[in-house]
């Protein structure tokens, strides 16, 4: 029986490094509900909608009276666009913020000449595909070279900005930069000289040739000086102060523009939230069509003085108590340690994560470990002694692996990241490796190898000679097949312990890990319990044999789950690679010369599948697709879900019941292919017109995560019904008809 032993070991191991490599992939950016943010000080920050690098133009070195420039080059992906100073009818301008050596002082954007962006009845000011905000940087006479080191200026920059598309996504990153001081930094000349080249020029004597004239809601504009150039040329119109002009205003039909001689005159309707008139305002004016020459001038910059006034607009006032409920809400939203959870809080949370961990065991995700738990049993016989120290370890090794895996969860969660129960197996590698580790287990309990014939006989004996160690792996063993699973009691307890502080939170996890290794315990320190076995004997081997099927269909069910994460090609590929390792585990029974033949032609092949298809297996897919119930009338009901989404259709006034579910879940799939197909249930959703929504949490989704987090949850499956003006009812982890039509007749 010593492959338990190594088996057990190999997996311990295996989920070390597992959770080392996932908390060790750490991203540059990382994204939070509403808002995203690098984690990392670099050059550069990527996120899903832009690339954004810090770069600079020092030609001559740092030094006083030489040209230094410094920029923040932005890539927008296809369709999304940051915004101009004036962002127009909605969003917000770029900003950033500097951190110098002293003698350096940083200026202000130089801002690119935008171009209007419309998006239905609105328009907006900015820059899509690739625009450098250049910032010129003064060296002054008191700046001195650094003496030592390697010569460079450490240059930190913190850059803000709002990318949008239809939806609009904050963005942040913090940018380092290392730059010479003697040595010429010119690798991106080309961007600064386009820049330049974008920025508009200044027109001569500003506030003497342009005037803007006040008549009611109209603006006459007069600009004089523009360049032979622009004479007789169609010009596009941008105010750098908001709200004056509107900028969705439609030349030739809301706004007019006229040339007599070299003066430049236009006709502009007045915005309707409009504030104080002020004494000058300066506006920007670009050629329509822009020349050949890249580099020629295409617009120009003047200061227009204001004659006349204008009635400011009403604005909305916010009364002292609503300022101070605003304020309120602010600080409570400010990030801050957790607090202590009331003593019936916790007391609460306890007996919940207990009593879960008991329900746990009902749980179908934990019977593959069955067989190891009954035949470690039987093994000890009479033996009473052996009987309660397996007892004892393998609750050790239950508790301590809920510790660790929740110490891993609150402290990824303290870094930042979105997780929640679970969230190992959101990550295909992890899935896959699981997969070939219960192939192998698999055929070692069908019989078709022993570990013991791969390894020196010390090795191969050292379960007979540490039971205690065989039983403790035992216990790590089931907490890994039983984390994705969440029983009755045990969302509520969970929600609870990612916002208690550390120490209570633990106390919760190791309740849970009581709870589930509590029969088996029990079963150590009672005699009566242990009678009931049937004495070690023949039908060990023949059950040994039999629980390999429930390990293959463990198997089946992690290359299910992993389709639902890489797709059918991710799937394909894995069963192909347990195929192979399968065939190569074969060849090593073998003997003499024709195991050494076929196991390295095995090899050799193996080694050629994995650099063919092995990518494919951790590949995403391109469009998740929610995960659809066999039944067709419900596949064709459930919709994705997204927090827009839902509250669109509350807004409408229909109810919405979202099933927040994951692939690798298996309590999550048994409510989908009974409760949530049943067809009285199917009936009541469609007779109250409710909406249904699948939040697919399969692969790691923040906003998913967010959502739970808000319903006092962190793991899956959750049902939570939603009606307009009602609290949304969350249901029990495991669903019954009764309960749901229950909830549905509240409506």
């Amino acid at each position: 029986m010593s492959y338990r032993l190594l088996s057990r070991l190999f997996f311990a191991l295996l989920l070390i490094a597992a959770s080392a490599s996932w908390t060790g992939a750490s991203a540059q950016f990382n994204q939070k509900p509403g808002a995203s943010t690098s984690t990392s000080a670099g050059s550069v920050v990527t996120t899903p909608r832009v690339r954004a690098e810090l770069v600079a133009h020092a030609p001559e070195g740092v030094g006083p009276g030489q040209p230094l420039w410094l920029g923040l080059q932005i890539t927008h992906q296809p369709e999304w666009h940051t915004y101009w100073k004036n962002p127009g009818d909605s969003g917000l301008p770029t900003e950033l913020t500097w951190t110098l050596p002293a003698g350096l002082t940083a200026g202000d954007i130089a801002w690119p000449v935008p171009h209007t962006i419309r998006i239905g009845t609105l328009a907006n000011h900015g820059y899509e595909g690739q625009v450098l905000l250049p910032v010129p940087v003064q060296v002054g006479p008191d700046f001195q070279a650094p003496l030592a080191g390697n010569g460079t200026l450490a240059v930190r920059l913190r850059a803000t900005w709002l990318v949008c598309r239809v939806e609009c996504i904050p963005e942040e990153g913090e940018f380092a930069l290392q730059l010479p001081v003697r040595g010429s930094t010119a690798l991106h000349a080309a961007a600064f000289a386009q820049s330049q080249a974008d920025q508009p020029l200044a027109l001569a004597g500003d506030g003497q040739g342009s005037q803007v004239r006040v008549q009611g809601e109209r603006l006459q504009l007069t600009v004089r000086g523009l360049p032979a150039a622009a004479r007789g040329q169609t010009l596009a119109l941008f105010s750098e102060t908001p709200e004056v002009l509107i900028p969705a205003a439609v030349p030739g039909k809301d706004w007019t523009q006229a040339w007599n001689g070299d003066v430049w005159t236009a006709d502009l309707p007045l915005s309707p939230q409009r504030g104080d008139t002020p004494a000058s305002l300066p506006l920007v004016l670009a050629l329509d069509q822009r020349p050949a020459d890249q580099q020629a001038p295409h617009a120009w910059r003047t200061v227009a003085s204001v004659s006349g006034t204008w009635a400011a607009a009403p604005r909305a006032s916010v009364s002292p108590a609503l300022a101070a409920a605003l304020a309120a809400n602010q600080a409570q939203s400010a990030p801050s340690a957790p607090t202590s959870a009331p003593l019936g809080t916790l007391l609460a949370a306890l007996a919940g994560g207990l009593l879960g961990g008991l329900l746990l065991n009902l749980m179908p995700c934990v019977f593959p470990v069955l067989a190891i738990k009954v035949l470690g049993f039987a093994q000890h016989g009479s033996n009473r002694r052996a009987q309660r120290l397996a007892g004892a370890a393998y609750t050790a090794g239950v508790v301590l692996s809920f510790l660790a895996l929740g110490g891993l969860l609150l402290g990824l969660r303290a870094a930042g990241e979105q997780l929640g129960w679970g969230f190992q197996l959101q990550s295909p590698a992890v899935v896959a490796l699981l997969a070939g580790l219960f192939t192998l287990i698999g055929l070692n309990l069908a019989g078709l190898f022993e570990f013991g014939q791969f390894v020196p006989g010390r090795l191969a004996t050292l379960q007979a000679r540490h039971p205690v160690g065989d039983a403790f792996l035992s216990g790590v063993l089931a907490v890994a097949i039983a984390s994705p699973c969440t029983a009755p009691f045990m969302g509520a307890s969970l929600g609870f312990a990612v916002d208690m502080p550390a120490a209570q939170a633990l106390a919760v996890f190791a309740a849970l890990g009581l709870g589930m290794a509590l029969p088996y315990l029990a079963a150590s320190l009672v005699p009566a319990v242990v009678g009931w076995l049937p004495r070690p004997g023949p039908w060990m081997d023949t059950f040994r044999r039999a629980m390999a099927f429930p390990m293959f269909a463990t198997v089946v069910w992690l290359v299910w789950v992993l389709g639902q994460q890489s797709g059918i090609d991710g799937a394909g590929a894995l069963l192909a690679l347990l195929v192979a390792g399968s065939a190569l585990v074969w060849s090593l029974t073998l003997r003499g010369r024709t195991r050494v033949v076929i196991a390295s032609v095995l090899i050799a092949g193996g080694a050629w599948l994995i650099s063919a298809i092995g990518q494919n297996v951790t590949k995403p897919v391109e469009s998740a697709t929610p995960i659809a119930s066999d039944a067709p009338a419900a596949t064709n009901a459930w919709q994705p879900w997204s927090a827009d989404r839902a509250a669109a259709l509350m807004a409408a006034g229909q109810p919405v019941f979202v099933d927040f579910t994951a692939a690798w879940c298996v309590t999550c799939q048994y409510n989908k292919r009974t409760t949530l197909v049943d067809s009285n249930v199917l009936a009541d959703f469609a007779d109250r017109k409710v909406a249904l929504l699948r939040a697919d949490w399969t692969r790691r989704d923040p906003a998913i995560t967010a959502a739970l987090t808000q319903l006092g949850r962190s793991g899956v499956p959750v049902y939570v019904l939603y009606a307009p003006g009602k609290a949304p009812v969350v249901l029990t982890e495991i669903l019954s008809v009764a309960e749901v039509r229950q909830a549905l007749a509240t409506l």
